[in-house]
């Protein structure tokens, strides 16, 4: 039996925040990206008391939110965000559903309205579950009833088991004020996948894998985790390998069973290699529309196997619902089970020998050619690089070799332009020893420059690099094909170079093929951010 003495050291009363703040640091929480208001001071004021937690304050909250994707990526981690009420939420959304839709681990902390006022008036005063419904994996919203460390516990352990993704915790500013109870004793977080018994599908795995003359692995951003499996599982059967755009890196690009990326933009090796398998591996990808190229006719003279965490509404000769780690181990264990397929192996290699190399077609500087030499320049570094969205990210995917995994960080779900520089920003921070390159274009660089500021206050030497057309270069692409004409994409752009000195940053200029070794070698070697801005031709095309 306790007596008054133990029961008060065992039971403390704080406030919510400082149980929050705590339950934090036993979760190993160790870098936050927020913007403070008032809805959330309680919760920075007990952030001010502790060590090893740091926050970055961004310069805008949806920022905020790709910083922490970028984190995540990099990491293997849950990627956290604080934020206020009010516009203060509404500001993440975009960076949310990017991170649903790339199915990244996040835990918002999203700063909320007292809930005992309950007027339609009420200032800053949004629903937020209604907000997410469609755009995130969970909204659990923080209750007088609630324990709040277990409920932090529940928000980390919901992001991180299962299909991965954004949870959002609505925290009402009057119960982070309050008095709450912490138990020292609290039960530590086990973040553990359940593992089915996928015995009885093995065997028809087995069966199909060795009746089939031309087998193909396709690797989606599902099975981020099982790279080293799936590089043993490959050298053991001589299987070719592509992969989905999220799946680049997982297995090695310099591999000569490598063939690329399939789909819109994907390498004709990797495409072809797909119309001749008579079987497709698919391990963790959701076949969407930008792989299989919108068509409902996808790989239709083959058979295809999917094994993938989430469920799909596709119908697959086998789907096999599981982790593909634990699935690939099981393989592996197995593999004088399967025959290899050297014969087809072969064909491919004939195959890729066939194909000319990409030709420089005029005088101006190509961005194939800026990124074939930036690959080639940093490959010594192995950088982490982090993209925006447009040509420059297919290119970029085409003409880097990724050996290893989360070195490629992308927005491949939603397309969302402004991604890469925060996200670089978080990719650092989650990996300071690693270069970091962001790799942008001049439209989705200025969706959120204005985090030049938060990199020179933390100190950060990410490498942006600005393919600079003065286009939205997809567009304008698309519109040529589509509508035979352009409308409204061409860029009248500030001299980037000058608002780089606005921050006090490096900046240079590059107009010229000579003009560009030189220039990456002045950026790389500079201690700080860096940004080399490249002007390229305004009309190459993908």
């Amino acid at each position: 039996m306790y007596n008054n003495y133990a029961m008060t050291n065992l039971l403390q009363t704080k406030t919510s925040a400082s149980i929050l703040v705590k339950t934090l640091q036993e979760l190993g929480v160790d870098s936050i990206f927020g913007y403070p208001g008032a809805s959330v001071l309680s919760i920075y004021h007990e952030l001010s008391k502790v060590e090893g937690i740091k926050h970055f304050l961004v310069r805008h909250e949806q920022a905020a939110v790709h910083a922490a994707e970028g984190y995540a990526r990099a990491s293997g981690k849950t990627g956290v965000v604080l934020v206020t009420s009010g516009p203060g939420f509404t500001n993440t959304v975009t960076g949310i559903a990017n991170a649903y839709a790339d199915s990244t681990p996040l835990v918002i902390l999203a700063g909320d309205v007292a809930n005992t006022n309950n007027n339609d008036k009420v200032f800053q005063k949004v629903d937020i579950k209604s907000i997410t419904h469609s755009c995130c994996k969970k909204t659990m919203i923080l209750t007088p009833e609630d324990n709040i460390s277990d409920f932090i516990k529940n928000a980390f352990f919901e992001a991180q088991s299962g299909v991965k993704g954004p949870v959002v915790t609505v925290l009402p500013r009057n119960l982070l004020e309050s008095a709450a109870t912490l138990s020292h004793h609290a039960e530590k977080l086990d973040i553990t996948n359940p593992i089915p018994d996928f015995n009885e599908q093995l065997k028809s795995f087995t069966h199909l894998l060795n009746s089939a003359k031309n087998p193909l692995i396709l690797v989606g951003g599902g099975c981020i985790d099982a790279a080293a499996e799936i590089e043993q599982f490959v050298s053991i059967l001589q299987i070719p390998v592509v992969s989905t755009l999220m799946g680049i890196g997982i297995y090695p690009s310099e591999n000569n069973l490598y063939l690329g990326m399939i789909g819109i933009n994907g390498t004709d090796a990797a495409n072809e290699a797909l119309s001749q398998c008579d079987l497709l591996i698919a391990f963790g990808t959701a076949f969407s529309d930008r792989s299989t190229c919108k068509r409902n006719d996808f790989a239709q003279n083959c058979k295809i196997v999917s094994v993938n965490l989430q469920p799909s509404s596709r119908k697959f000769e086998l789907t096999i619902n599981t982790d593909v780690k634990p699935f690939l181990q099981k393989c592996i264990e197995q593999k004088h089970s399967f025959h290899t397929k050297d014969k087809w192996r072969t064909e491919i290699d004939i195959f890729k020998e066939t194909i000319p190399p990409a030709e420089e077609i005029s005088s101006c500087l190509h961005s194939s050619f800026v990124l074939e030499t930036l690959s080639e320049y940093t490959k010594y570094y192995e950088p982490v690089v982090v993209t925006d969205v447009g040509q420059h990210q297919m290119l970029t995917a085409q003409f880097f070799n990724f050996n290893k995994p989360r070195k490629f960080i992308t927005s491949g779900g939603m397309g969302t332009m402004g991604f890469g520089l925060p996200a670089a920003i978080g990719a650092f921070i989650a990996n300071p020893d690693n270069l970091v390159l962001n790799i942008t274009g001049d439209g989705s660089f200025q969706m959120n420059l204005q985090e030049l500021a938060t990199c020179r206050e933390h100190h950060i030497p990410v490498k942006i690099i600005i393919m600079n057309n003065s286009y939205l270069g997809m567009v304008r692409e698309l519109q040529e094909k589509i509508y035979k004409t352009r409308y409204q994409v061409e860029m009248i752009n500030p001299d980037f170079t000058k608002i780089a000195e606005a921050y006090d940053l490096f900046a240079i200029r590059v107009k010229h093929k000579e003009e560009l070794i030189p220039a990456l070698e002045k950026a790389i070697n500079h201690s700080g951010t860096a940004i080399v801005d490249i002007v390229i031709d305004s009309f190459e095309n993908i």
